[in-house]
């Protein structure tokens, strides 16, 4: 029900079962769009709605809220912009999945250091760890010639009991002798390089790529087939410049974004 005070309005929701929204205030002097928005900022975080949830249509908000279509609009268009919510021609408006941004593909720390650092816990699912004969991609990548032998490592690496990123490691298995037989479940590849064998990444090339998940790696990343996921392509070296691990690695795309610093 609607009701028309001095110079507002103020919608009345008792009826409704769902958590009143705050109406706008007219004599404010914050932008009604900008009230629209943080009111449904709050409705996201206090209620909370779940990720992908509908927000409730532009009609209903503008009786909720008792403003035009053009003020909801607004409010949502930057919601948009924000990336806290995305809108689907026809569907109408949800919530955006929570995404943490991402930095380790700009840095030496590795994906495990960087949520280290953020208190967070990384849990690592080894899938294989062996010694096998390099592909070609590998050998070229690095620089083998004569001694064809990397110590292969697959993995599923989370990120507070989430799975976040397949990886697939090869690692110069003359530059990390036994490698093969150490355990990894719960110790990062770069701490273990260089406390084991004195090897520090100083730098490293890679290569991004936008691929759909195949089922393989759906199950393992526990994703729907054809999820989007973002291919990175790596290779590693060491303080004399020399290569030690090339990478290949599958990040979920509807957890995080990759940020970059470019100076």
């Amino acid at each position: 029900m609607l009701h028309k005070g001095r110079g507002k309005s103020q919608v009345s929701l008792a009826a409704d079962p769902k958590p009143a929204l705050r109406s706008a205030d007219r004599s404010a002097s914050t932008p009604l769009w900008s009230q629209v928005k943080s009111a449904l900022v709050e409705m996201i975080v206090n209620e909370p709605l779940a990720e992908h949830a509908r927000l409730p249509s532009e009609a209903e908000l503008c009786n909720r809220f008792g403003v035009s279509r053009t003020v909801v609009r607004e409010a949502l268009n930057q919601l948009v912009f924000e990336r806290a919510i995305y809108k689907l021609q026809g569907k109408g408006a949800f919530v955006a999945g929570r995404r943490d941004d991402q930095d380790f593909l700009n840095s030496n720390v590795g994906f495990s250091g960087e949520w280290h650092e953020r208190h967070r816990a990384v849990s690592r699912r080894i899938i294989r760890q062996e010694l096998e004969q390099a592909d070609p991609r590998a050998r070229h990548l690095l620089r083998l010639s004569s001694d064809l032998t990397v110590i292969a490592i697959d993995r599923v690496m989370s990120v507070d009991g989430l799975p976040r990123i397949l990886v697939h490691t090869k690692v110069v298995a003359a530059l990390a002798p036994a490698l093969e037989s150490v355990s990894l479940e719960n110790r990062s590849l770069y701490d273990t390089l260089f406390r084991a064998y004195g090897i520090k990444m100083t730098r490293a090339e890679r290569w991004l790529a936008a691929v759909c998940a195949t089922p393989e790696q759906a199950a393992l990343l526990g994703v729907a087939d054809n999820t989007p996921l973002i291919s990175i392509e790596s290779i590693g070296f060491s303080g004399r410049d020399e290569p030690v691990e090339y990478y290949t690695a599958f990040y979920r795309t509807d957890r995080g974004r990759l940020h970059f610093s470019v100076s």
